[in-house]
């Protein structure tokens, strides 16, 4: 009966505690996503009670401006125009991302060599290495080789995404019974069957997880395109919604919350869907092998 009683007690008190934990962690949440619905409110109201303190309210009757700062901002700002620049890069790159990593992971983890090795370990170097320490170099080359446009800055993308996406399919290989590949080669595939037909379906937790991760820095990228691209010819979603800055310092805070709702909801649905795979990605990459 004691030994009864005390088991029942450490139930209680851990679920006492996982409680504790729960409204300290629901808490913290409410600190991220206060900015998101501060965007939000603030997208449907005026230009002046944006730029006073009643920018923390919610809108009243008199503050109230329903869509209008949504529709001047997709007409009037070429919003639309920017949105397919955006779209079209992220899915290029994200998908030049994942095939040309997925295999070269593949290479690095059946083929234990010198030269496998120091590719792993230079994949792995890029992550460390600031940005600013290669982005005038970057933007030089970009204009000598012609990837400044939106159809070949993908080239752009593979070479700094590249490290993360290595990483995570190699920690996730190193798991991989090496007998499903050789059943395969005796049953008659080639290389590039086995890798799409036996490996790739294998990968598809960290193949999601490493395309959600690529895909919000693509999407949400400036410094890279503005460095780039050619402003006055294409224009990503960040660079357009900096546009919204007027002369003299003005901004025009509406329209400009309105394309920062735009921009993030997509993100946001597609975080929302495929967070499981985000965690069994992560988790894989990082702990096996």
């Amino acid at each position: 009966m004691k030994m009864r009683g005390h088991a029942e007690s450490m139930a209680g008190r851990r679920s006492v505690i996982n409680w504790i934990i729960t409204a300290a962690l629901t808490v913290v949440s409410l600190f991220y996503i206060y900015p998101i619905i501060l965007i939000l409110l603030n997208s449907l109201k005026d230009e002046l009670a944006i730029s006073t303190t009643r920018a923390f309210e919610l809108p009243t009757a008199e503050t109230f401006v329903g869509l209008s700062n949504y529709i001047y901002g997709i007409t009037q700002m070429n919003f639309l125009s920017s949105f397919g620049y955006s779209l079209f890069i992220t899915v290029s790159s994200v998908v030049l991302i994942l095939l040309c990593c997925s295999m070269c992971a593949w290479y690095i983890t059946r083929v234990n060599g010198p030269l496998s090795k120091a590719m792993y370990y230079m994949c792995v170097f890029s992550m460390v290495v600031p940005f600013q320490m290669v982005m005038f170099t970057l933007s030089k080359t970009a204009d000598t080789l012609k990837l400044n446009n939106p159809f070949n800055i993908c080239v752009i993308y593979l070479g700094f995404g590249a490290g993360l996406a290595v990483f995570m399919f190699t920690g996730f290989m190193k798991s991989m019974p090496l007998e499903i590949e050789e059943a395969a080669m005796i049953d008659g595939c080639g290389p590039l069957g086995i890798f799409f037909k036996v490996v790739m379906p294998i990968l598809k937790p960290t193949t999601i997880s490493t395309a959600i991760l690529e895909t919000m820095w693509v999407w949400n990228d400036y410094l890279l395109p503005t460095l780039v691209l050619d402003i006055k010819k294409y224009r990503t979603i960040p660079m357009s919604i900096q546009y919204f800055r007027g002369s003299y310092g003005s901004v025009q805070m509406g329209p400009m919350m309105a394309c920062i709702m735009i921009t993030i909801l997509p993100v946001i649905i597609l975080y929302l869907v495929c967070q499981k795979y985000i965690i069994e990605g992560v988790v894989a990459g990082a702990v096996k092998g």
